[in-house]
C-alpha cells in the first residue's frame, strides 16, 4: 500500500548565515509508492487507445526509417536530441551547435571550459550507452542502469556518486538544508534497493503494452529517485530501454523527452497525479496511472509524428547535396560521407576517415569537394583545429527543436528555450 512515512530530520547546520527556517529539524513525511510485481493496472477505453496509437506511431518510424540510407544517422541524431531534451528537463540548456563544437574539441584532445556542454555530453553518453546495453527480447539489469548512471555523472563534481543509489534522503523543491518544506519527499534511503529490484522485475515483464510499461516504469524509477543527482536523465533512459526490449524501436530513437521538456508542467502534474496514497487498485491510484499513462502516450505520437517530417526533410536535403556535386561515383569518398553529416554534422578529417572506413588523405579530398559545393563550411575548434560544419542540418534540426518545443507545433512560437 502506498503511503507517507515519517521521518525526522536532524539539521547539520546550527548557526551563521541561515534562517532558523532553513537550520531547523523536525519531522517530514518521506512517499513510498506500491510495488510495481503483481499489481494489476487497469487501462481505460482512452488510454487504451493513445497506448496503440503511440505503438503503431514508434513502430512505424523504425520499421520505415529501416529503409532509408541515412537511418543510422537519423537514429543518433535523434539520440544526441533526446539526451539534450532530457537534460534541459533538467535545467541544462545547452545548442546543437555549440555541443556538437565541444565534442569535436574533445577529439583534439582539446580541454573543455564549458561544463554545461560536458554534462550534456554525459547524458549523450549515458543514454547510448543505455540503450545499446538490451536488445529485443533481453532482460533489463540493475547492473546496467547504474553504468548509465556512472556515466551520466563522469566527469561532473558529483562522479564519486555515479554508479551508486543514494544513501541519504533527497527531495524536490523546497529549502535547500532540509526537506520539511519540499514539494515532493521520495522514498527514505533504506528502502531504494528493494524497491529498484521490483522495478527492474516489472520492466522485464510483457503483461502490459510496451508503452504504458515504459510510461508506469518511468514514473516509478522519478518517485523513487534512486540516486544524489542524475535522476530525470536516468529516467528517461529507462523508457528507451524497454521500448527496445519489446522490440518497437530497435533502430530509430523518438525524441519523446523533446515533449515531455515542452509539456514541464503536464509532466510534473502526471507524476504527481499517478502517486497515489492506499491501495494501488483504488480508484485514484487506477485514475492517476490512466492520466499519466495516456499523456505519455501523447507525447511518443507527438515525438514521432515530428520525427517523420524531420526524416523526409533529412532525405530531401541529402539528395539536394548530391545534385549540387554532380556526377560522383557511390563508393567515393564524398558520397559515403554525406548521409554520415545527418549524425555528424560537425567533422575533422580524422573523423570522416573512421566514418567512412577509407584514408585520411581520401577522406581530407573529399571534404575539400564537399566545401566548394557548399555542403561544409570550415570552422574553427578549440584553439587552432580545423573542423567542417553541414550548417544546413542545423537548420533542419534546429526547425524539429523549436516545433517540439510548441504544444501546437508552430516553430515561431516556442514555449521554452530553443536555438534560433
Amino acid at each position: 500500500m502506498a503511503e507517507f512515512v515519517s521521518r525526522e530530520w536532524v539539521s547539520a547546520f546550527d548557526r551563521g548565515g541561515l534562517s532558523r527556517r532553513d537550520r531547523s529539524g523536525g519531522t517530514y513525511q518521506a512517499y513510498v509508492p506500491d510495488p510495481l510485481v503483481g499489481r494489476a493496472f487497469v487501462l481505460d477505453g482512452l488510454t487504451s487507445a493513445d497506448v496503440a496509437d503511440a505503438e503503431v506511431a514508434i513502430t512505424r518510424l523504425d520499421v520505415e526509417s529501416t529503409s532509408l540510407a541515412n537511418t543510422e544517422a537519423l537514429s543518433r541524431l535523434l539520440l544526441r536530441a533526446e539526451a539534450v531534451a532530457s537534460s534541459r528537463i533538467e535545467g541544462l540548456e545547452v545548442g546543437a551547435r555549440r555541443l556538437l563544437r565541444a565534442q569535436a574539441a574533445a577529439q583534439f584532445d582539446e580541454p573543455s571550459s564549458d561544463v554545461t556542454a560536458t554534462e550534456v555530453l554525459a547524458s549523450i553518453d549515458a543514454m547510448a550507452a543505455g540503450v545499446r546495453s538490451v536488445s529485443q527480447g533481453e532482460l533489463i539489469t540493475e547492473s546496467a542502469l547504474l553504468d548509465v548512471h556512472r556515466r551520466l555523472l563522469a566527469g561532473s563534481r558529483l562522479a564519486e556518486h555515479g554508479g551508486r543509489y543514494r544513501d541519504q534522503q533527497n527531495w524536490i523543491g523546497g529549502s535547500t538544508y532540509n526537506p520539511r518544506s519540499a514539494v515532493y519527499v521520495p522514498p527514505p534511503a533504506e528502502l531504494v534497493p528493494a524497491l529498484m529490484r521490483d522495478l527492474v522485475e516489472f520492466s522485464n515483464a510483457d503483461t502490459l503494452p510496451a508503452v504504458a510499461q515504459a510510461a508506469i516504469a518511468h514514473a516509478q524509477f522519478e518517485t523513487i529517485h534512486p540516486f544524489v543527482d542524475g535522476n530525470g536523465r536516468a529516467g528517461r533512459v529507462l523508457i528507451h530501454q524497454i521500448l527496445r526490449r519489446r522490440g518497437l524501436a530497435d533502430r530509430v530513437i523518438a525524441p519523446i523527452s523533446l515533449v515531455l521538456a515542452t509539456r514541464t508542467r503536464d509532466y510534473i502534474d502526471g507524476l504527481n497525479g499517478y502517486r497515489h496514497v492506499g491501495e494501488g487498485d483504488s480508484g485514484a491510484a487506477i485514475a492517476g496511472v490512466n492520466e499519466w499513462v495516456g499523456r505519455f502516450a501523447a507525447a511518443c505520437t507527438k515525438a514521432v509524428a515530428d520525427a517523420r517530417v524531420f526524416d523526409a526533410r533529412i532525405v530531401a536535403l541529402i539528395e539536394d547535396w548530391r545534385a549540387r556535386l554532380g556526377s560522383l561515383r557511390a563508393d567515393s569518398t564524398a558520397s559515403l560521407l554525406l548521409p554520415h553529416l545527418v549524425g555528424a554534422p560537425i567533422v575533422t578529417a580524422p573523423t570522416a576517415a573512421t566514418l567512412t572506413g577509407r584514408s585520411f588523405p581520401s577522406a581530407s579530398a573529399a571534404i575539400e569537394r564537399l566545401v566548394e559545393a557548399g555542403v561544409l563550411r570550415q570552422v574553427s575548434v578549440g584553439r587552432r583545429n580545423r573542423a567542417y560544419e553541414a550548417a544546413e542540418v542545423f537548420a533542419v534540426f534546429t526547425d524539429l527543436e523549436r516545433c517540439l518545443a510548441n504544444p501546437d507545433g508552430n516553430t515561431r512560437l516556442p514555449s521554452r528555450p530553443v536555438p534560433r
